[in-house]
């Protein structure tokens, strides 16, 4: 099934959202020569934040990609909070023009968690990846980030229900290494620790038989 993998696309709304998310998943299909590239559409950016702290992260995001061994990933530059502020047609397009270079034949995207921008990316992934199109992709999947999807209310707002999961045994050690390029952002939010972070991949492997795992939701799929 790996294969199908073969030319994947993540979408994460932030700077760090795709390490936190699936860094092992990442860095896992890396090492089996699977073409994996990232979108990244924004963080802190003014008005609400200081441009400083985003080039700040951005560039530790290069390092912590390069860990993963990421191919190509594409940075929008869009303030965070703000995305929803924007018209949809201009992030639409932007994704649009990305999908249609790249071709992947399976597409990561975010969960419509509590984040208005995670909910905002989540739209517009599901947008570019309607199956209307000659090279739709194969498998659309959505994860889970710390800090923000645990945080639904539950039974009043949809939770997240893995039930798809890939081991990250062999690459847990790769998703920290990447995770400490983000000194920026790991030590401010006890939910997006180190800790927090190797706690939800082992009880992940544990629903699973194995010790290290991620965990998502299948939106559509097709072999």
């Amino acid at each position: 099934m790996i294969n199908q993998f073969k030319k994947t696309l993540v979408i994460a709304p932030h700077l760090d959202d795709e390490t936190i998310a699936l860094g092992g998943t990442i860095r896992r299909l890396s090492k089996a020569k699977m073409n994996v590239n990232v979108i990244i559409v924004g963080g802190h950016l003014p008005p609400l934040y200081n441009k400083k702290n985003y080039l700040i992260t951005k560039k530790e995001s290069k390092n912590a990609l390069k860990i993963l061994g990421v191919n190509e990933t594409f940075y929008f530059d869009l303030a965070a909070l703000e995305f929803h502020k924007n018209s949809y047609q201009i992030i639409n397009s932007k994704i649009n023009a990305i999908m249609n270079r790249l071709n992947p034949t399976t597409v990561f995207i975010p969960f419509p968690d509590r984040h208005i921008d995670h909910r905002t990316i989540f739209d517009c992934a599901m947008v570019n990846t309607r199956p209307n199109k000659k090279n739709h992709p194969k498998f659309v999947i959505s994860y889970e980030t710390l800090s923000e999807t645990h945080w639904n209310a539950p039974y009043l707002e949809p939770n997240f229900n893995p039930d798809f999961f890939i081991n990250i045994n062999d690459t847990l050690k790769d998703k920290i290494k990447a995770l400490k390029c983000y000194q920026s952002q790991i030590n401010n939010n006890q939910s997006r620790s180190i800790e927090a972070i190797e706690a939800l991949a082992r009880f992940r492997g544990s629903q699973n038989g194995c010790k290290y795992a991620e965990g998502f939701k299948l939106i559509r799929g097709i072999i």
